[in-house]
């Protein structure tokens, strides 16, 4: 099969191969201090740090890193915060010191911090003092040797922010703990580093994903893979360096992180919110001229029901981009009329150290993971037998490209089974299913693991959300397969109800609709209202915790049934 048919429909002026940058992220970020010194890198509830700022704060961090905690070259530490300027220094300074950052979500618990300090055998952990207590037993029992606590409060303005951003810095006495270092102090000590001796081709993050099954994985990312990805991106969503980027993805996620290193490489202003925030979002596009955000689906679903929508002029907004949560194309075209700009959909992964297909800006298509981007060889095989499919015929997607990662950190094991041979080459398993038409546009189905066997009938739970997503009283929903006597495995869907439509919309309303529109088979047996559902912190549905909580019930219902 042709395999750069696509390239009709490339973005004009965008090459179609891009040499791999040599050099590292802090490079970038010397270039831009260089360039452009006195502007404002982040915005943080109206507190500005400028380029100069940031690039010496990186130094001195990277300083005080080498010469009080002993931070030496292939060392890895840990990142444990919310979106702050702090973690996008340390960030930096991890790397300028020759270290290997391993970002952890800010939803971690103490279990989960002991975890990957035993996995990734990190020491120092770099955290936010409402976060430093999930620190503490790792701390106790000698696994992480140094803590270096920041408050957000240091950086932030005075514009609303949530509590735990305006906390004052908390006092602590360096004679009791001896091993929790401040983090406002370290940059104050004023520490030069030593030469930078990393490269492209040095390990950059380590970042851990749960993947499809298991305990997570950490997956080995260089620091050509984001200078690179950093590269592409850059030409395909050509702008300004005048304009400023919206960030409110959790930057510890592939997603936000690759967000994050945009802004800072290119020297345009980041605006940064904490966490999600859908009331004060309208006002600050307004404000900073944002004209690039990397949103996912809740997001702006929710956003278009906030009265502040209609309030604030958001015609600076360029560019409105994002994947990981299908786009129903109702929603795609909301979006779009009220906007004034396309939704533009792409798909990646961890492992591909972000997007590794994207909708090209000038023919972007609805419910669509888009081409694949430059330089990547992207194909759909049958998962069994290895075996490459045509154009629209279900099967594995499958990436070779530039910015894919080593492999899991300490599982050689997994790392095999993560990759698959073909023509000489090392393709990403990606363990969704999806198709390619004949134009080179690639369409996710859903996850290899999702999938459900209704009486040996394939359903894909995506594929009924998207339908259920066409119904004006549903806000979101997850569906998934729990065991049944007669069929093996039955669909079963959980809906969250738009809150103006909750009383006057029935479950069985809802699986009438789904009749009209899905294979009978696809029809959810049954359909619960809930409140909300549980999210990971880049917003995806955690269907696995629902699927397993549910499939304990009807496995009790079951057993129930059958004793006499």
């Amino acid at each position: 099969m042709t395999l750069a048919r696509h390239h009709k429909h490339w973005p004009p002026g965008v090459p179609h191969s891009l040499a791999a940058p040599n050099g590292t992220l802090f490079d970038r970020l010397e270039a831009a201090a260089r360039r452009t010194p006195e502007k404002t890198a982040i915005d943080y509830y109206g507190g500005a740090t400028s380029f100069r700022e940031f690039h010496r704060a990186v130094l001195n961090l990277a300083g005080y890193l080498q010469q009080h905690l002993g931070v030496a070259r292939g060392d890895r530490v840990m990142l444990l915060m919310q979106n702050c300027p702090q973690f996008v220094i340390g960030f930096h300074a991890i790397q300028r010191c020759d270290a290997v950052v391993v970002s952890l979500s800010p939803m971690s618990t103490s279990d989960e911090v002991w975890h990957f300090a035993e996995d990734a055998g990190a020491r120092v952990i770099i955290t936010t003092q409402e976060l430093q207590p999930r620190a503490e037993a790792a701390m106790a029992q000698g696994l992480i040797t140094g803590c270096i606590v920041g408050a957000c409060a240091d950086m932030a303005g005075s514009a609303d922010a949530p509590d735990f951003v305006r906390e004052p810095r908390r006092p602590h006495d360096r004679a009791l703990r001896p091993e929790v270092h401040d983090f406002a102090g370290a940059l104050a000590a004023g520490i030069e580093p030593r030469p930078m001796e990393n490269q492209g081709g040095d390990l950059a993050v380590i970042a851990y994903t749960s993947g499809t099954t298991g305990q997570p994985k950490g997956a080995m990312l260089l620091h050509r893979a984001f200078c690179l990805m950093v590269a592409q991106r850059s030409l395909w969503f050509a702008g300004s360096a005048d304009c400023s980027d919206l960030i409110v993805l959790p930057m510890n996620h592939v997603a936000g992180m690759c967000a994050m290193n945009q802004a800072v490489c290119e020297g345009r202003t980041t605006v940064l919110l904490a966490r999600w925030d859908a009331a004060a979002i309208p006002a600050l596009i307004e404000k900073h001229r944002i004209d690039r955000w990397a949103a996912v689906t809740p997001m702006l679903v929710e956003l278009m029901g906030r009265p502040e929508f209609e309030r604030h002029d958001i015609s600076s907004l360029k560019r409105l981009y994002g994947g990981a949560i299908a786009m129903p194309a109702a929603v795609a075209r909301e979006v779009e009329r009220r906007f004034g700009v396309p939704f533009i959909e792409c798909y990646g992964m961890t492992e591909t150290c972000g997007s590794s297909h994207m909708n090209p800006p000038q023919a972007p298509r609805l419910q669509c993971g888009g081409i694949p981007q430059i330089n990547v060889d992207a194909r759909i095989i049958d998962p069994s037998t290895g075996a490459e499919l045509g154009p629209d015929e279900p099967g594995e997607i499958v990436m070779h490209c530039a910015a894919q990662f080593e492999g899991y950190w300490n599982k050689p094991e997994a790392t095999r089974e993560a990759f698959i041979e073909i023509e000489g080459k090392r393709f990403v398993r990606s363990g969704d299913i999806g198709h390619v038409d004949e134009d080179g546009y690639f369409y996710i189905t859903d996850r290899l693991k999702r999938m459900i066997n209704a009486s040996g009938f394939k359903v894909w739970p995506a594929e009924v959300e998207l339908c259920l997503a066409g119904h004006p009283a549903v806000q979101e929903s997850c569906v998934f397969g729990v065991p049944d006597a007669q069929r093996g495995e039955t669909v079963k869907a959980l809906v969250v109800l738009k809150p103006a439509v909750s009383d006057s919309t029935a479950p069985q309303a809802l699986i009438e609709f789904l009749r009209g529109h899905l294979a009978a088979y696809k029809v959810p047996r049954s359909v619960d209202f809930v409140d909300g559902l549980p999210k990971t912190a880049a917003g995806k549905v955690r269907w696995r915790e629902l699927q397993e909580q549910h499939a304990r019930a009807a496995d009790f219902s079951t057993t129930l049934l059958k004793t006499p």
